[in-house]
């Protein structure tokens, strides 16, 4: 069993059932992320000593009996521009070079709280202000797929190591595609949630003024049903987040969901839409 491979809601279940532990996931992270972040460049700094602290730990509390989180010991990374303390805070610039985050984002500890174990954190274009991903401090982090081509930014470093399995999943955020182009780029699955649904505290930069309408956070994933768990740990209301909603999920039924109505569009005003794409869609 290639336990990288495996969807994060499958590596729950198999750590709450005892047939696999937090150690050897974080582990068999770790092992990979040593052989191919060197050539991806999606992390730039981790928590090695601190994860398997922290995985040693949680598999103490499955072998006590403890109850268990929905995330407990499955290996996560957060997008560079998302506080974890401890970690840098760059948004790769160099007018923010050397800055520390203090303290967690609300998300980050809502991922521990349900005992998620996070890895380390992912490269950015500067500023988060591009849709490939490169920056003066930290260089460009490549495609998975192909080492000649971008896995799309913001969300960049994250999409390339969701994809490329050197974490289980990961948060992104998206003002104006930062989540959705780079996981169509790399492969995998990305939510860009309702503004307010997932707090936004801890990012840089804020969500102020008329960007409070666009920019959000939100689970980067190889499957769906893994953002669905995702978002479900992360959304809620946060007093410190002026734009988070104080409204409970509403779960939409099998039933309400054939009435659904899906918008698109065929062709853009500035990218021509390949004949593949168009009959996808």
């Amino acid at each position: 069993m290639n336990l990288h491979e495996l969807p994060a809601s499958r590596m729950a279940e198999l750590v709450a059932c005892r047939q696999v532990s937090p150690v050897e996931l974080v582990e068999a992270h770790l092992e990979r992320i040593g052989r191919l972040n060197p050539k991806l460049n999606a992390f730039i700094e981790l928590r090695t000593d601190l994860a398997r602290a922290e995985a040693r730990s949680a598999e103490k509390a499955v072998q006590a009996g403890d109850a268990l989180g929905r995330l407990h010991g499955i290996p996560v990374s957060i997008k560079s521009s998302i506080a974890v303390a401890g970690l840098k805070f760059e948004c790769g610039s160099r007018t923010r070079a050397g800055l520390v985050a203090k303290k967690d984002a609300v998300l980050v500890q809502r991922l521990r709280r349900a005992g998620a174990i996070v890895l380390g954190n992912t490269n950015v274009p500067e500023m988060l202000m591009a849709y490939h991903t490169e920056n003066p401090l930290y260089g460009r982090t490549n495609s998975p797929w192909d080492a000649h081509r971008t896995p799309g930014g913001s969300s960049g470093g994250e999409a390339a190591a969701v994809a490329a399995g050197l974490c289980a999943a990961g948060i992104g955020s998206d003002g104006g595609g930062s989540i959705r182009v780079p996981a169509h780029f790399s492969g995998i699955c990305g939510l860009k949630p309702t503004p307010g649904r997932i707090p936004i505290t801890g990012h840089w930069p804020e969500s102020a003024g008329p960007f409070a309408l666009l920019g959000v956070v939100g689970p980067m994933a190889r499957s769906v049903e893994d953002l669905d768990l995702l978002f479900r740990v992360l959304a809620g209301y946060d007093a410190g987040d002026p734009m988070a909603a104080p409204i409970p999920l509403h779960e939409i039924s099998d039933a309400e969901s054939k009435h659904l109505t899906i918008g698109y569009f065929e062709e853009h005003a500035t990218a021509p839409v390949t004949a593949e794409t168009r009959a996808a869609v």
